[in-house]
């Protein structure tokens, strides 16, 4: 095939996806992977020093995360076209990497001939998001999104703690914490701790 190659980037802790991946990208014609990363501080590493094309990023890197990368490159490359490719269908999730800069969000279970697809779009600079995923946020547009303090204080629910141990925790009052909490309750549709433990986690506003 005539013309430069498409280059890529893959960016998983797994080693074995990175290869699964690379090898679906290299049978390619127009396409070649010129570089493999398995942390975010790798990534963010080899993104500078080969400038792929487009890169595609899981979001659990084990040592940082795939948005810590993501927000990092695109600081310093605007242009940088970057594929969220993970497992995660939590509406925070998809929602915090396309607001950190991610082309679009798609999930390890696609067909590889959509993973072809979708990369050869991204560099043409065509960003579609798959219908599940707009599904996914159309729902979470339809109601209020939990601000930073109230995730904060539905992460040391999950935890265990109590109100008082919340207020020490988070340098406020108690009765802020009960706030916080009833306000919690009231977006996620839940009327105890437990559930909206539950419901922050599928969400993925939360990880355990």
């Amino acid at each position: 095939m005539k013309g430069p190659r498409i280059t890529v980037m893959c960016v998983d802790d797994h080693s074995m996806v990175r290869e699964g991946i690379a090898q679906i990208i290299n049978l390619q014609p127009d396409m070649t992977v010129v570089a493999s990363a398995a942390t975010a501080e790798e990534a963010i590493r080899l993104f500078d020093q080969h400038r792929p094309d487009v890169t595609l990023m899981d979001l659990q890197l084990g040592a940082g995360s795939g948005l810590d990368a993501i927000e990092a490159i695109r600081a310093k490359h605007h242009t940088a076209r970057i594929v969220v490719l993970t497992m995660y269908r939590g509406e925070e999730d998809i929602f915090r990497a396309l607001q950190s800069g991610a082309a679009t969000y798609i999930l390890k279970d696609m067909l590889s001939k959509d993973l072809i697809r979708v990369v050869r779009d991204v560099h043409r600079g065509v960003a579609r998001i798959p219908e599940p995923i707009a599904a996914v946020l159309a729902e979470r547009d339809s109601h209020s999104g939990l601000t930073k303090r109230e995730t904060e204080v539905l992460r040391l629910v999950a935890e265990g703690k109590r109100n008082k141990e919340i207020a020490d925790a988070m340098g406020i009052h108690e009765w802020t914490v009960h706030s916080h909490i009833r306000s919690t309750f009231a977006k996620l549709g839940v009327r105890d701790r437990t559930a909206a433990v539950a419901v922050g986690v599928r969400r993925g506003i939360i990880k355990i």
